[in-house]
């Protein structure tokens, strides 16, 4: 017998997964993939002066580049960054017609993830400036306050010179989970604005990895396709850009989130539960899965173990509550801080008004129509709309948690209703928020219609904040853009007339 010479060994699984990737990156299936890289790269050089800035930036002068920031340089970074946004826009709608046209695999969703993300995690933060308020709650931790009973400015420090001044006396509304994740990297690089922001971006990239790999999972679950859920909820540019490029700890929910519920889906369901809970300890929102978890690990129990409907409700509520205490507990503890984050959830939220929730919509059009009639107080109508959206909220619910509960499929539905719900009615949103109800439509739309839908509000969302964190909702000219370019985005799929998203078979046990 012949023995193999070195060069006939088998290769080693990094070796095999760079030779498919060079390959990938070579075909024709690639181009999207290059065309979004490019994209990522004109916004991490138009980022350098039309991003969300730092107030005092050496670095930029250390290099000469603070002439980007202002006049002509100015006009210049935006170009270049809205170039980049356009760009990444028609590389995703690209890649979405193959997603409709059922030629798109995972492999290639996951390998352009990797082309889109890579320019962006050296971009300057981008569409929000909530990265300095993290570092400067992770730094009241570090330094013995409580971030959850002081805001910011009780710790006085160069990081407070970039964060926003609402937020300079809010107390942090995040969990401990995410509290322990900035004071960690504020540890590490001190006062250090540049590097905390890449080290905090490199703390979601976690996140975004648990993402890719639960979605398909959980959209294979309910007979949807993998490739169409790492469509929407990896590479559309609400995460891409937002979540990654503006560095949110959604990033972190979403996908702790998303990989405690493939974990119950595939049966194990402490696992899965716990997951969930600590993504509630990043942030709250993903307590909203929580109730319908039960659901999913009560027909567990009654099919594989034989308990009848109300003893396995019943163990599965107390099992449940009992990982969410537990687990919470040792979080806290670890932090050293209570619950006082959950009373900060809503203080924050007030402060911000903008067109994105329906109660502040209702609000400032009653007072740009009212307004032409009669006197109207904007502040005192918006009060009252606000109650009223906080009111479907608590009717809403119970309801819909109790409609969505007969098989896995409508666990997911009710989870993202409710996530829905929440974004549509709370006082007010950012568009970030967006991404939590899409993680869980991700593996629920299967047609070329709710493909468009999705692709065109996306777009919408994406296009209507301005790079450095503000919002253009109150200039017409900017809503009729975004309107436009989300109408465009919803044409170029739905006009893709071949039926349904590929729908692999659903497992057993739903």
């Amino acid at each position: 017998m012949v023995t193999p010479t070195p060069t006939e060994a088998p290769k080693s699984s990094a070796a095999q997964h760079v030779s498919r990737l060079i390959a990938f990156a070579s075909s024709a299936s690639a181009k999207p993939a290059l065309l979004g890289c490019l994209g990522a790269v004109l916004i991490t050089a138009g980022g350098l002066g039309a991003g969300s800035t730092r107030v005092h930036d050496p670095l930029l002068e250390s290099l000469h580049l603070s002439w980007l920031r202002f006049g002509h340089g100015l006009v210049l970074s935006s170009v270049l960054l809205w170039a980049g946004v356009a760009t990444m826009l028609l590389a995703w709608l690209w890649l979405g017609r193959r997603v409709v046209d059922r030629t798109a695999d995972e492999y290639t969703m996951v390998a352009t993830t990797g082309f889109w993300l890579a320019p962006l995690l050296l971009s300057v933060p981008v569409f929000s400036r909530d990265t300095y308020s993290y570092l400067a709650q992770g730094a009241l931790l570090r330094d013995g306050f409580d971030p959850y009973v002081v805001g910011p400015i009780a710790n006085p420090n160069p990081l407070l010179d970039d964060v926003s001044p609402i937020w300079t006396t809010t107390t942090a509304p995040y969990g401990p989970a995410f509290i322990m994740v900035a004071k960690f990297v504020t540890m590490m690089v001190g006062e250090d604005v540049v590097a905390g922001t890449m080290l905090l971006r490199l703390c979601m990239l976690p996140g975004l990895i648990l993402l890719i790999w639960a979605a398909p999972r959980v959209a294979r679950h309910v007979g949807a396709s993998g490739a169409a859920a790492l469509w929407i909820c990896v590479l559309n540019p609400l995460v891409i850009i937002h979540l990654m490029g503006g560095v949110h700890n959604e990033m972190l929910m979403v996908g702790l989130m998303m990989a405690g519920l493939a974990l119950l889906l595939n049966r194990h369901p402490v696992a899965g539960v716990a997951v969930i809970v600590v993504a509630v300890a990043v942030k709250a929102t993903a307590g909203l899965a929580l109730p319908f978890t039960v659901w999913i690990w009560m027909r567990q129990l009654r099919d594989r173990r034989g308990y009848r409907p109300v003893p396995a409700f019943a163990a599965a509520t107390a099992a449940a509550v009992l990982i969410f205490v537990a687990v919470f507990a040792v979080l806290s503890l670890a932090a050293g801080v209570g619950l006082g984050w959950l009373t900060a959830l809503a203080a924050g939220n007030v402060k911000i008004i903008n067109w994105l929730t329906l109660p502040t919509a209702a609000a400032n059009l009653t007072n740009a129509i009212g307004g032409l009639f009669l006197p109207v107080n904007f502040y005192a109508v918006i009060d009252v709309t606000r109650i009223v959206g906080l009111t479907i909220i608590a009717v809403s619910l119970p309801l819909l948690w109790w409609r969505f509960r007969h098989d896995d499929r409508e666990a997911l539905i009710g989870i993202a209703s409710v996530m829905l719900v929440v974004v549509l009615f709370v006082p007010a949103a950012l568009p970030w928020y967006y991404t939590w109800p899409l993680a869980v439509v991700s593996a629920l739309a299967t047609s070329r219609r709710s493909i468009a839908l999705i692709a065109g509000f996306s777009t919408f969302i994406m296009v209507i904040f301005k790079p450095d964190g503000a919002h253009g909702m109150y200039s017409w000219a900017h809503v009729l853009i975004a309107a436009g370019c989300a109408v465009l985005a919803w044409y170029s799929l739905a006009k893709v007339d071949r039926g349904a998203v590929s729908k692999p078979r659903p497992r057993s046990g739903q």
